[in-house]
């Protein structure tokens, strides 16, 4: 189905442009001329078809070209992310990164050691420390 979904939309952006593009001819012959078609209120809706037409032959264009280059990739080699070689190495190590979080994790944990809390003036049990409401 993932090979299936590109092809899909393309046709579906193909049958918007040819639809708009379809639209904006049939307002035009009924009118005869541009001209026309304003002076029969149809000017604006001659113009935003044109407009949306042309949007989605960007759209169109750019999809086609995406096809292309996916084509191209898998062509020259297949994905990056599935091919894996040693000789590839960009010096980029997971572990170290690993370690160095958890010691500046522990380190950090043993600074942060919360004291005890301090009673208040009161003498009563001492505060909690939290967040929301404030007990009085």
């Amino acid at each position: 189905m993932g090979a299936l979904k590109p092809v899909l939309r393309l046709f579906g952006t193909l049958f918007a442009v040819l639809y708009c593009g379809w639209l904006d001819y049939y307002f035009l012959h009924q009118s005869g001329s541009l001209k026309e078609a304003e002076n029969d209120g149809l000017g604006p809706t001659v113009f935003g078809l044109g407009i949306v037409g042309l949007f989605f032959l960007i759209m169109l264009i750019v999809q086609i070209l995406l096809v292309f280059v996916s084509l191209r990739s898998r062509r020259s080699g297949g994905d990056r992310t599935t091919r894996h070689n040693d000789d590839d190495d960009d010096g980029f190590d997971p572990d170290a990164v690993i370690a160095r979080y958890m010691a500046r994790q522990s380190a950090e944990a043993a600074s942060n050691v919360p004291s005890m809390p301090t009673r208040p003036e009161g003498g009563g049990p001492p505060r909690r420390p939290g967040f929301g409401r404030k007990n009085k």
